[in-house]
Protein backbone atom coordinates (compact mmCIF):
# COMPACT_ATOMS: atom_id res chain seq x y z
CA UNK A 1 0.00 0.00 0.00
CA UNK A 2 1.28 3.45 -0.92
CA UNK A 3 2.03 5.49 2.18
CA UNK A 4 0.87 9.14 2.30
CA UNK A 5 3.53 11.81 1.97
CA UNK A 6 4.62 13.35 5.27
CA UNK A 7 3.20 16.81 5.88
CA UNK A 8 6.53 18.54 5.19
CA UNK A 9 6.75 16.86 1.77
CA UNK A 10 3.21 17.66 0.66
CA UNK A 11 2.89 19.88 -2.40
CA UNK A 12 1.88 23.50 -1.70
CA UNK A 13 -1.74 24.37 -2.37
CA UNK A 14 -0.62 27.13 -4.75
CA UNK A 15 2.83 27.54 -6.23
CA UNK A 16 3.60 30.20 -8.84
CA UNK A 17 7.04 30.42 -10.43
CA UNK A 18 7.98 33.41 -12.62
CA UNK A 19 4.32 33.87 -13.54
CA UNK A 20 3.08 36.71 -15.73
CA UNK A 21 -0.59 37.61 -15.16
CA UNK A 22 -2.68 39.03 -18.01
CA UNK A 23 -6.22 40.36 -17.89
CA UNK A 24 -9.45 38.58 -18.72
CA UNK A 25 -10.35 41.27 -21.26
CA UNK A 26 -6.96 41.40 -22.99
CA UNK A 27 -4.38 38.74 -22.07
CA UNK A 28 -1.67 40.81 -23.74
CA UNK A 29 -2.01 43.44 -21.02
CA UNK A 30 -0.01 42.33 -17.97
CA UNK A 31 -1.03 43.24 -14.43
CA UNK A 32 1.86 41.39 -12.80
CA UNK A 33 5.16 39.83 -13.88
CA UNK A 34 7.72 37.50 -12.31
CA UNK A 35 5.30 36.36 -9.61
CA UNK A 36 6.88 33.86 -7.24
CA UNK A 37 4.35 32.96 -4.58
CA UNK A 38 3.62 29.92 -2.44
CA UNK A 39 0.43 29.24 -0.49
CA UNK A 40 0.58 26.27 1.84
CA UNK A 41 -2.36 24.30 3.19
CA UNK A 42 -3.88 26.15 6.11
CA UNK A 43 -2.63 29.60 5.07
CA UNK A 44 -4.92 32.64 5.20
CA UNK A 45 -3.74 35.25 2.71
CA UNK A 46 -4.96 38.74 1.87
CA UNK A 47 -3.76 40.20 -1.43
CA UNK A 48 -4.20 43.97 -1.41
CA UNK A 49 -4.07 46.58 -4.11
CA UNK A 50 -5.64 49.82 -5.22
CA UNK A 51 -8.40 49.92 -7.80
CA UNK A 52 -6.98 48.92 -11.17
CA UNK A 53 -4.02 47.04 -9.69
CA UNK A 54 -5.28 43.75 -11.15
CA UNK A 55 -6.51 41.97 -8.04
CA UNK A 56 -9.48 40.33 -9.79
CA UNK A 57 -7.36 39.21 -12.74
CA UNK A 58 -4.77 37.78 -10.37
CA UNK A 59 -7.44 35.84 -8.51
CA UNK A 60 -9.00 34.58 -11.75
CA UNK A 61 -5.63 33.16 -12.72
CA UNK A 62 -5.25 31.60 -9.27
CA UNK A 63 -8.73 30.14 -9.71
CA UNK A 64 -7.80 28.54 -13.02
CA UNK A 65 -10.11 30.72 -15.09
CA UNK A 66 -7.23 31.78 -17.34
CA UNK A 67 -3.64 30.60 -17.87
CA UNK A 68 -0.48 32.53 -17.02
CA UNK A 69 1.09 34.35 -19.93
CA UNK A 70 4.47 33.08 -18.82
CA UNK A 71 5.82 30.92 -16.03
CA UNK A 72 4.32 27.98 -14.21
CA UNK A 73 1.39 27.68 -11.82
CA UNK A 74 0.82 24.45 -9.91
CA UNK A 75 -2.15 23.63 -7.69
CA UNK A 76 -1.36 20.80 -5.28
CA UNK A 77 1.40 19.86 -7.70
CA UNK A 78 -0.84 19.81 -10.79
CA UNK A 79 -0.24 22.34 -13.60
CA UNK A 80 -2.99 24.92 -13.89
CA UNK A 81 -5.39 25.77 -15.40
CA UNK A 82 -7.15 22.42 -15.32
CA UNK A 83 -9.75 21.79 -18.01
CA UNK A 84 -9.28 18.06 -18.64
CA UNK A 85 -11.85 15.68 -17.20
CA UNK A 86 -9.09 13.33 -16.05
CA UNK A 87 -7.80 16.00 -13.63
CA UNK A 88 -11.15 17.42 -12.60
CA UNK A 89 -10.91 15.91 -9.12
CA UNK A 90 -7.94 18.16 -8.39
CA UNK A 91 -9.69 21.23 -9.82
CA UNK A 92 -12.67 20.66 -7.52
CA UNK A 93 -10.42 21.03 -4.50
CA UNK A 94 -10.66 24.78 -5.21
CA UNK A 95 -13.64 27.08 -4.73
CA UNK A 96 -13.91 30.58 -6.22
CA UNK A 97 -16.17 33.42 -5.05
CA UNK A 98 -16.56 36.11 -7.70
CA UNK A 99 -16.99 39.75 -6.78
CA UNK A 100 -20.75 40.30 -6.65
CA UNK A 101 -21.53 36.58 -6.66
CA UNK A 102 -21.90 36.24 -10.46
CA UNK A 103 -25.12 34.25 -10.12
CA UNK A 104 -27.22 33.02 -13.04
CA UNK A 105 -30.13 35.45 -13.21
CA UNK A 106 -32.65 32.92 -14.56
CA UNK A 107 -32.12 30.57 -11.59
CA UNK A 108 -33.26 31.05 -8.03
CA UNK A 109 -30.72 31.51 -5.26
CA UNK A 110 -31.23 27.88 -4.19
CA UNK A 111 -30.83 26.65 -7.78
CA UNK A 112 -27.60 28.63 -8.14
CA UNK A 113 -26.21 27.06 -4.97
CA UNK A 114 -27.25 23.59 -6.16
CA UNK A 115 -25.43 23.84 -9.52
CA UNK A 116 -22.07 22.36 -8.42
CA UNK A 117 -23.84 19.46 -6.72
CA UNK A 118 -25.94 18.75 -9.80
CA UNK A 119 -22.93 18.73 -12.11
CA UNK A 120 -20.29 17.09 -9.97
CA UNK A 121 -22.00 14.87 -7.41
CA UNK A 122 -24.16 11.85 -8.08
CA UNK A 123 -26.84 12.87 -5.59
CA UNK A 124 -30.56 12.36 -5.72
CA UNK A 125 -33.01 15.27 -5.39
CA UNK A 126 -33.50 14.66 -1.66
CA UNK A 127 -29.77 14.61 -0.92
CA UNK A 128 -29.14 17.68 -3.05
CA UNK A 129 -32.00 19.51 -1.36
CA UNK A 130 -30.66 18.64 2.09
CA UNK A 131 -27.14 19.82 1.24
CA UNK A 132 -28.42 23.08 -0.27
CA UNK A 133 -30.70 23.62 2.70
CA UNK A 134 -27.78 23.29 5.11
CA UNK A 135 -25.73 25.81 3.14
CA UNK A 136 -28.60 28.28 2.94
CA UNK A 137 -29.27 27.98 6.67
CA UNK A 138 -25.62 28.46 7.63
CA UNK A 139 -25.30 31.54 5.44
CA UNK A 140 -28.71 32.94 6.51
CA UNK A 141 -30.02 32.75 2.95
CA UNK A 142 -33.23 30.82 3.60
CA UNK A 143 -35.56 33.86 3.22
CA UNK A 144 -34.34 34.44 -0.36
CA UNK A 145 -33.89 30.80 -1.41
CA UNK A 146 -36.70 30.90 -4.00
CA UNK A 147 -35.98 34.42 -5.21
CA UNK A 148 -34.19 35.28 -8.42
CA UNK A 149 -30.87 37.11 -7.91
CA UNK A 150 -32.28 40.36 -9.29
CA UNK A 151 -34.82 40.43 -6.48
CA UNK A 152 -32.32 40.24 -3.61
CA UNK A 153 -29.77 42.72 -2.35
CA UNK A 154 -26.14 42.88 -3.39
CA UNK A 155 -24.86 41.63 -0.04
CA UNK A 156 -27.06 38.55 -0.23
CA UNK A 157 -25.95 37.80 -3.79
CA UNK A 158 -22.37 37.83 -2.53
CA UNK A 159 -23.32 35.35 0.19
CA UNK A 160 -25.07 33.15 -2.35
CA UNK A 161 -21.87 33.12 -4.40
CA UNK A 162 -20.02 31.98 -1.30
CA UNK A 163 -22.58 29.24 -0.64
CA UNK A 164 -22.19 27.97 -4.22
CA UNK A 165 -18.39 27.94 -3.88
CA UNK A 166 -18.64 25.91 -0.66
CA UNK A 167 -21.10 23.34 -2.02
CA UNK A 168 -18.34 20.85 -2.94
CA UNK A 169 -16.42 21.45 0.30
CA UNK A 170 -13.23 22.79 -1.31
CA UNK A 171 -9.85 22.66 0.42
CA UNK A 172 -8.88 26.08 -0.95
CA UNK A 173 -11.24 29.05 -1.21
CA UNK A 174 -10.48 32.20 -3.22
CA UNK A 175 -12.74 35.20 -2.58
CA UNK A 176 -12.56 38.32 -4.73
CA UNK A 177 -13.21 41.51 -2.78
CA UNK A 178 -15.58 39.95 -0.21
CA UNK A 179 -15.89 43.13 1.86
CA UNK A 180 -16.42 45.44 -1.10
CA UNK A 181 -19.75 47.26 -1.26
CA UNK A 182 -21.17 45.86 1.97
CA UNK A 183 -22.14 47.66 5.16
CA UNK A 184 -20.22 47.16 8.44
CA UNK A 185 -22.64 44.50 9.72
CA UNK A 186 -22.23 42.44 6.56
CA UNK A 187 -18.45 42.96 6.59
CA UNK A 188 -18.27 41.70 10.18
CA UNK A 189 -20.29 38.63 9.17
CA UNK A 190 -17.82 37.86 6.37
CA UNK A 191 -14.81 38.27 8.64
CA UNK A 192 -16.31 36.01 11.31
CA UNK A 193 -17.40 33.38 8.78
CA UNK A 194 -14.02 33.30 7.02
CA UNK A 195 -12.34 32.96 10.42
CA UNK A 196 -14.53 29.92 11.07
CA UNK A 197 -13.61 28.42 7.70
CA UNK A 198 -9.94 28.99 8.43
CA UNK A 199 -10.22 27.18 11.77
CA UNK A 200 -12.58 24.45 10.57
CA UNK A 201 -16.30 25.08 10.01
CA UNK A 202 -18.94 22.34 10.52
CA UNK A 203 -19.94 22.81 6.85
CA UNK A 204 -16.43 21.65 5.93
CA UNK A 205 -16.54 18.77 8.42
CA UNK A 206 -14.33 20.88 10.72
CA UNK A 207 -11.45 20.71 8.22
CA UNK A 208 -9.58 24.06 8.00
CA UNK A 209 -9.89 25.73 4.59
CA UNK A 210 -6.95 27.51 2.96
CA UNK A 211 -8.02 31.07 2.17
CA UNK A 212 -6.94 33.76 -0.29
CA UNK A 213 -8.95 37.00 -0.47
CA UNK A 214 -8.42 40.35 -2.16
CA UNK A 215 -8.96 43.81 -0.69
CA UNK A 216 -8.28 47.52 -1.10
CA UNK A 217 -8.10 48.07 2.67
CA UNK A 218 -5.66 46.03 4.73
CA UNK A 219 -6.93 47.47 8.04
CA UNK A 220 -10.10 45.39 8.02
CA UNK A 221 -8.08 42.18 8.02
CA UNK A 222 -5.91 42.82 11.09
CA UNK A 223 -6.46 39.98 13.54
CA UNK A 224 -7.99 37.78 10.86
CA UNK A 225 -5.64 36.99 7.97
CA UNK A 226 -2.18 35.60 8.72
CA UNK A 227 -0.27 36.45 5.54
CA UNK A 228 -0.35 39.58 3.38
CA UNK A 229 0.82 40.47 -0.12
CA UNK A 230 0.53 43.60 -2.24
CA UNK A 231 -0.16 43.98 -5.97
CA UNK A 232 1.48 47.18 -7.13
CA UNK A 233 3.47 48.35 -10.12
CA UNK A 234 2.94 45.06 -11.96
CA UNK A 235 4.50 43.00 -9.20
CA UNK A 236 3.31 40.87 -6.27
CA UNK A 237 5.19 41.76 -3.12
CA UNK A 238 4.95 39.33 -0.21
CA UNK A 239 4.77 41.38 3.00
CA UNK A 240 4.48 38.64 5.61
CA UNK A 241 2.31 38.73 8.73
CA UNK A 242 0.63 41.84 10.15
CA UNK A 243 3.70 42.94 12.11
CA UNK A 244 5.82 42.71 8.95
CA UNK A 245 3.16 44.57 6.96
CA UNK A 246 3.05 47.35 9.56
CA UNK A 247 6.84 47.61 9.45
CA UNK A 248 6.99 47.73 5.64
CA UNK A 249 8.00 50.83 3.72
CA UNK A 250 5.20 53.29 4.46
CA UNK A 251 5.17 54.57 0.88
CA UNK A 252 4.51 51.00 -0.25
CA UNK A 253 1.42 50.28 1.85
CA UNK A 254 0.26 53.70 3.13
CA UNK A 255 -2.75 53.98 0.82
CA UNK A 256 -4.10 50.60 1.98
CA UNK A 257 -3.70 51.51 5.65
CA UNK A 258 -5.26 54.97 5.59
CA UNK A 259 -7.63 56.29 8.23
CA UNK A 260 -9.83 57.87 5.59
CA UNK A 261 -12.59 56.21 3.64
CA UNK A 262 -11.20 53.56 1.32
CA UNK A 263 -13.41 51.87 -1.21
CA UNK A 264 -12.73 48.28 -2.17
Amino acid sequence: MTQPLPAQAAAPAIEMTNVAVGTLHDPAILVAENVNWTVRAGDYWVVGGLQGAGKSDFLMLAGGVMPPQRGQYRFFGEPMPIFEDARLKTRLRLGLVFDGGQLFNHLTVAENVALPLRYHRNLGPAETGAAVGELLACLELEPCAESLPGAVGYSWRKRAGLARALALQPEVLLADNPLGGVDPRQANWWLAFLDQLSRGHPLMQHRPVTLVVTTADFRRWKGHARQFALLRDRSLRVLGDWAQLAAANRDLVRELLTDGTQTE
